[in-house]
């Protein structure tokens, strides 16, 4: 199949692009500029330069492609591409991949798919657009909903090991918070692996949590960055702290108490999360100091 393929050069998609040429697959990618084209036809797939709010453009790539991965998602973009995508692929039964956000459950010790929705205001938008996606007729429209994603020294796990401190070298990490909620988490190559999965074989009208089924909170995860740090520990964080240099939106995403076990993708879709675990990450692995430094 060709597939189109946003958001290929970001951080979820540097892995879902090889991910998907690995399996035989063609991309057509959409980027915004000629330095992510290079990116992408040095990786072995196609680059188209355009915006993925160019409602012609993508309603043509959508039409000439055999499906569609959307992770570029944003409140800007989703309200137009989603529509224009759907109209490319009406009445084919072709695959459109959407992504999600698993802060769209609120706090919830037992995350499923169908668990009711209690998003922060940051991710309240999502909504009516996944809603599009998932009753469209005549396409195989699903979502992926990621945890936190983590893996490569990248992505959200950076804001626990690059928590500021106070002087002096051995002074605690500062927590979010207190450091009592759990974190969902996936390691971003096998959140690659379920991509593809579900383009392949997901079902019309279904959502697949992305989540390895490790809920560390973040005082466990800040207390192993500040071991490897040789940090003295971690430190509280009033909600007001936390907002002042986080920004109140992310700060009341980040404090949600949130734990997945992403069985319906293991079971209806064969995934199989084995990448390394985000404690392991942080304590010797791709977050380590002495990984940054080699």
């Amino acid at each position: 199949m060709t597939i189109l393929l946003t958001g290929s050069t970001g951080y979820i998609g540097s892995s879902v692009l090889p991910r998907l040429l690995e399996e035989g697959h063609g991309v057509t990618a959409l980027v915004r500029g000629e330095a992510k084209a290079d990116a992408v036809r040095a990786a072995g797939a196609t680059a188209v330069v355009g915006d993925a709010t160019d409602v012609e453009l993508v309603t043509r790539l959508a039409r000439e492609s055999d499906g569609v991965i959307h992770l570029a998602s944003g409140h800007d973009v989703d309200p137009v591409f989603i529509p224009a995508v759907l109209e490319g692929l009406a009445g084919s039964g072709k695959p459109f991949v959407h992504t999600g956000g698993v802060w769209t459950y609120g706090s919830n010790a037992d995350i499923a798919e169908d668990s009711p929705a209690a998003p922060p205001a940051i991710t309240a938008w999502r909504g009516a657009t996944e809603a599009l996606v998932l009753g469209a007729a005549g396409v195989r429209g699903t979502v992926v909903v990621p945890s936190i994603v983590y893996g490569h020294g990248a992505g959200l796990a950076r804001v626990i090991v690059d928590a500021p401190r106070d002087a002096g070298d051995d002074a605690p990490l500062r927590l979010i918070g207190d450091g009592t909620q759990h974190w969902p988490t996936v390691h971003v190559d096998d959140l690659a692996a379920l991509y593809v999965l579900a383009l392949e074989n997901g079902t019309a009208g279904s959502v697949y949590i992305g989540a390895s089924g490790a809920n560390p909170t973040v005082r466990e995860l800040g207390e192993l960055a500040a071991a490897a740090a040789g940090a003295s520990g971690v430190a509280a964080e009033t909600v007001a702290e936390t907002e002042a240099r986080l920004g109140a939106g992310l700060t009341e995403a980040l404090l949600l108490d949130q734990q997945a076990r992403g069985t319906k993708a293991r079971i209806d879709l064969g995934w199989e999360p084995n990448g390394p675990a985000l404690v392991d990450e942080i304590a010797t692995g791709s977050y380590a100091p002495e990984f940054a430094r080699s």
